[in-house]
């Protein structure tokens, strides 16, 4: 009964360098926001530019997570480092709630003040921003999605609250220079309807991440992928438990194999194997697999 350790799932390295890129593309639009919305009189470009703030520090967050949930397991942390991972995507969800509470706040007073309306320049610098933001969060989604990721998930789905925000607020400015006077205020309403979209989707990024860290139980279709592979393995007559929990990109199976009770203990030991063989096979982010032999027993077998 031992366990077996998997190199980093693939794709982890990718998903670093694109949080690399990120942090810096954020801090540039950062700037560039900030300043065509002060210049343009634009406040819902200024809460876009406290968006790309957020994006850049959650993509600091993203890659410091998954350098650290990359490293091997250690006599400190004998199940590895991949609840950094889960963590460093909290920490994002946390910061998207915190940035929509933010720019809630700042529209509401903003819209109870009389200003004049923005610069119809701004509308461009805005284009520019939602392609560039929508580019960063298909390829981020795209990685998060392919090693399983929670924290690069959160990392792309911040990039499309950024692209989300930028919308509204071309939608707003839009409307403020169509309407003319009185309808100076509807950027501000655009960035108070944006908060909404980043809060929603900041609190269903944490709901994952937390889940994560707790140890929740994967999806059904997981455990039936592991019941399959160790019941088609010649040898094994039924499977009593079954428990699988994530830590980070990586899974942890614990599973307990009933086999013939008149099998020897090299025999047995033999079997194990060819079950975590056949468990790593269908599932290759089984990063450890653990086999509990048991005599096989008819009225207990499930």
């Amino acid at each position: 009964m031992a366990a077996v350790t998997t190199p980093t799932v693939p794709g982890t390295q990718h998903a670093q360098r694109l949080a690399q890129i990120g942090l810096v593309v954020n801090a540039l639009l950062a700037v560039v926001k900030l300043v065509a919305g002060l210049l343009g009189n634009a406040y819902a470009l200024v809460a876009d530019a406290i968006e790309s703030a957020t994006d850049m520090i959650g993509s600091l967050v993203v890659w410091s997570g998954l350098r650290i949930a990359s490293r091997d397991p250690d006599d400190r942390y004998p199940f590895g480092y991949g609840r950094a991972e889960a963590l460093a995507g909290a920490v994002v969800a946390a910061l998207m709630l915190g940035a929509a509470a933010g720019i809630a706040i700042e529209a509401a007073r903003e819209i109870r003040t009389p200003h004049h309306a923005p610069a119809p320049w701004t509308l461009a610098v805005l284009a520019v921003v939602i392609v560039v933001k929508e580019v960063m969060a298909k390829r981020v989604l795209s990685a998060g999605a392919q090693n399983g990721s929670v924290a690069v998930a959160a990392d792309g789905w911040h990039h499309r609250a950024d692209a989300i925000t930028s919308a509204a607020a071309f939608l707003g400015i839009s409307v403020a220079l169509i309407g003319g006077p009185g309808w100076e205020a509807a950027d501000d309403w655009a960035a108070l309807v944006a908060a909404l979209i980043i809060a929603i989707n900041g609190g269903l990024l944490l709901r994952t991440a937390l889940g994560d860290l707790m140890d929740r139980a994967p999806a059904p279709g997981l455990q039936d992928t592991v019941s399959q592979a160790a019941l088609a393995t010649s040898g094994v007559l039924a499977i009593e438990k079954l428990k699988i929990r994530k830590t980070g990109t990586a899974f942890y199976v614990d599973i307990h194999v009933q086999a013939d009770p008149h099998m020897s203990l090299h025999d047995a030991h033999v079997l194990s194997g060819r079950v975590k063989s056949a468990i790593r096979q269908r599932m290759p982010a089984a990063s450890g697999v653990l086999i509990h032999m048991e005599p096989f027993e008819p009225r207990n077998a499930t």
